[in-house]
């Protein structure tokens, strides 16, 4: 594994949770290229043949392992296009690692656009975890644009949690997922923008299969002049569950813009949508305040909670 300086090691801190070299399978990207990659003898990662990503194959009935696949850029300008394909074999249950991190001090723009399916076959579970982060004190720009396809088999279960916090100028988020009978799709995402970030997140969820469901949490802040767009579609064409929410805190000049979208197909779909966007209560500042913090600090303490 090539050896990462300090600015690397922090974005790896940042999206991926790593301090040192990770348990289990992993592949490190790093400014384009692979800074480290490990297989197992469940899991195998591949390279694709024509250096777009990887092929990562999870054998049937693998237990209590992880993959790693954070990606980090620092250099100014670099922009790339991964793919990664993930092949979650019958009956397995493990842990996928994401995100990607960009520290960006130049002039120009920098980009990573990553696109990830998911195969998860029968009975097959998995929790993902994907954060993203941006620093830098550039005037370049720093974007992430993923993308996730999630094809799930009957009676599989897929947990995504997404992340960004802090730093990334532009984003576009589409997730699509298909659910056969049984399946079960639970996404949580948390956002925040500041300055002028623009945020786009997009979910295409259709359920095909019988007793399966989607449960779309979406909780987001948007300060200064921020502009964010949460766009969820559950189409329903059997008797299962559907739901979608976003939750929002609107500040300072941000814009919020939450568009439900429920198509039931069958008499038996349940599909319901929620959706809430304001600001932060007053008597919330107020409690804190009496309690010794500023106003600040009391705004802060609500976003931190408000986040978890």
């Amino acid at each position: 594994m090539m050896k990462f300086d300090e600015i690397q090691l922090r974005l790896l801190s940042e999206v991926a949770d790593l301090h040192s070299v990770p348990e289990g399978a992993y592949n490190i990207r790093s400014n384009g290229e692979s800074a480290g990659r490990v297989s197992t003898s469940n899991i195998e990662i591949i390279p694709k043949e024509n250096g777009s990503g990887l092929d990562i194959h999870i054998k049937p009935g693998t237990k209590n392992e992880s993959v790693h696949i954070p990606v980090v850029m620092t250099k100014s300008g670099l922009k790339e296009l991964v793919y990664n394909d993930f092949h979650i074999g019958e009956g397995a249950d493990v842990v996928i690692v994401a995100g990607c991190g960009i520290d960006n001090c130049g002039p120009d723009d920098s980009e990573h656009d990553g696109i990830h399916r998911f195969f998860i076959e029968k009975n097959a579970s998995v929790k993902y975890v994907e954060k993203h982060y941006g620093s830098g004190n550039g005037k370049g720009k720093r974007i992430l644009n993923p993308g996730t396809e999630v094809y799930m088999d009957e009676g599989s279960y897929a947990e995504m949690e997404m992340v960004q916090i802090k730093g990334v100028d532009d984003t576009d988020r589409k997730t699509i997922a298909n659910l056969k009978a049984g399946a079960k799709l639970v996404v949580r995402e948390r956002l925040m923008t500041h300055g002028d970030q623009r945020a786009i997140s997009l979910y295409d969820i259709v359920i095909d299969g019988e007793g399966a469901s989607a449960d779309v949490v979406s909780r987001s802040v948007a300060r200064d002049n921020s502009y964010q767009k949460f766009e969820a579609k559950i189409v329903g064409n059997k008797a299962c569950h559907g739901h979608t929410e976003c939750d929002s805190i609107i500040m300072d000049n941000g814009r919020i813009l939450a568009v439900p979208g429920l198509e039931a197909n069958d008499v038996d779909a349940e599909l319901f949508h929620e959706a809430a966007i304001g600001k932060i209560a007053g008597e919330q500042l107020t409690k804190l305040m009496t309690l010794g913090l500023t106003e600040a600090e009391a705004e802060e303490q609500i976003i931190n909670g408000f986040l978890k």
